[in-house]
């Protein structure tokens, strides 16, 4: 059998005005995309494989038009000289919004749809925090999306949609796919599934597969799109139409129920309160998580409101990583390492933004992958900062080794972030996450909120909702 594989992987705020283009996505192609760890799986399949085009962006803004355009064109040209194929995998995100233009996914998958025709069963893996419409579920047979967040299952969610697909072409059996949606829409820092009642929502996913019912999954959604398809959803893969549809009433029932019990996992509050609370700490390092600016969120990223603020508090040692601004960056590598200048730093992207203007040491400079990648360390006061020149998290302890930092000999370290990494988590002592502004903060109510559908929580109330499953043009009973 032979599949073919690629995809568009990126999340985006509608509140964010910074817009992606090409150049902010990773694109992998052909036998680059085969050989790349993130599909590492793929060998394990026994299938063989077609690689057309994989893009994947941190998030942001929504995406460029002309820049979805020119990566869509450039798929489908790859997928139809790719033809004749068993079936097709797309590593999707599934929260991706196109300047101008609502249901993203669903224009991508129609269009994949409408090349290869009605016979070709098509698998599709998700975040989840991806929003999913009827339209997507109209145009595949296979779903799978992450059961964690923190997302530590990427991997084998991935792995989990190729397998039903392989399972599906070696059996000659079609599977489809119900959907239930749920009007209810929360932010990932309130429903980690470290946490309850998400961790034990989660849990019995797995328990209600089998006679029928390939895969079950909850997508939690992304709340900071306030577009049409923006919901919480039940998505179930299977072949038994009457017991695809009974679990996917089940899951959404049992995550409307829970609606209230959703809670923040780290200590969080204002800045001040949690400023106030790191001051008191006695132990280290204490880890503070810009929220509203969090760039894995959809955050722009050059926000300098923490910075502002621990200027004001005249603190001392602090690490902070890191403030996206590439004039900044730029600067420091024409002063060199060691040179003082004064220095403005922040809102370089969003100019209603927060930024400070203040006299730096450069420690340290780091070239990356080119200009576009470059890094510098400065010294303000007492804070060691880090200054991107592309928007990137800092999440992951080689992010801060690399660069000669140990965020585990800091007294305080500032991420911009929502609830921790893996790799961070453990070391925080404790985790503090503040409710800063920016395009993704946590005041959720408080979000425009012009087209989402009616009784949609938290904006408006629900009080006669109740699960009910729309199974797809596909689903066979």
């Amino acid at each position: 059998m032979r599949i073919a594989v690629g995809g568009i992987h990126t999340e985006c705020s509608t509140y964010s005005p910074v817009l992606m283009q090409k150049q902010d996505f990773r694109i992998l192609r052909d036998k680059g995309l085969i050989e790349h760890a993130f599909f590492a799986f793929l060998a394990r399949s026994g299938a063989s494989f077609a690689p057309l085009l994989h893009a994947r962006a941190v998030p942001g803004g929504p995406v460029a038009r002309p820049a979805y355009d020119a990566l869509k064109a450039e798929f489908l040209e790859r997928l139809s000289a790719a033809l004749p194929v068993d079936g097709v995998y797309l590593a999707m995100h599934g929260a991706m919004k196109v300047d101008g233009m609502w249901d993203a996914e669903g224009d991508w998958i129609t269009a994949v749809r409408q090349l290869i025709g009605p016979a070709i069963p098509i698998a599709v893996s998700y975040d989840l925090h991806g929003n999913v419409s009827q339209r997507i579920v109209d145009q595949i047979d296979i779903f799978a999306a992450y059961r964690t967040a923190p997302h530590i299952d990427v991997a084998e969610t991935m792995e989990a949609a190729l397998s039903m697909l392989v399972r599906a072409l070696k059996t000659g059996t079609r599977p489809g796919v119900v959907r239930v949606p749920v009007p209810l829409l929360l932010p990932g820092e309130r429903s980690s599934t470290e946490d309850e009642p998400a961790r034990s929502l989660y849990a019995v996913l797995p328990g209600l597969e089998g006679k029928g019912v390939w895969r079950t999954d909850l997508m939690i959604g992304y709340v900071w799109a306030d577009e049409p398809r923006a919901t919480a959803s039940a998505i179930v893969t299977g072949t038994d139409r009457a017991a695809v549809s009974s679990a996917a009433e089940s899951i959404a029932a049992g995550f409307w129920a829970a609606r209230d019990q959703f809670r923040f996992g780290p200590v969080t509050g204002p800045l001040d309160a949690m400023l106030d609370l790191a001051a008191a700490a006695t132990t280290r390092p204490v880890i503070l998580a810009d929220s509203g600016d969090n760039p894995t969120g959809g955050g722009v990223g050059d926000r300098a409101d923490v910075l502002a603020a621990l200027f004001a508090r005249g603190w001392q040692d602090a690490l902070m990583a890191g403030i996206t601004d590439a004039p900044a960056v730029d600067a420091c590598f024409a002063a060199g390492t060691g040179a003082r200048l004064s220095l403005k730093v922040g809102a370089s992207l969003d100019p209603a933004g927060v930024s400070v203007t203040a006299e730096v040491e450069v420690l340290r400079l780091d070239e990356g992958d080119g200009p576009a990648d470059r890094q510098a360390v400065v010294r303000i006061q007492g804070i060691t900062l880090v200054l991107a020149a592309r928007r990137r998290p800092y999440h992951d302890l080689w992010d801060f080794t690399r660069l000669g930092l140990d965020p585990r000999a800091t007294g305080l370290l500032v991420v911009k972030s929502g609830y921790l990494s893996p790799e961070l988590q453990p070391i925080a002592n404790p985790n503090l996450m503040a409710l800063t502004d920016g395009v993704v903060n946590q005041d959720i109510p408080r979000l425009a909120n012009l087209h989402r559908a009616a009784g949609s929580l938290p904006w408006d109330a629900n009080p006669g909702y109740r699960p009910k499953a729309e199974p797809s043009a596909r689903c066979r009973g």
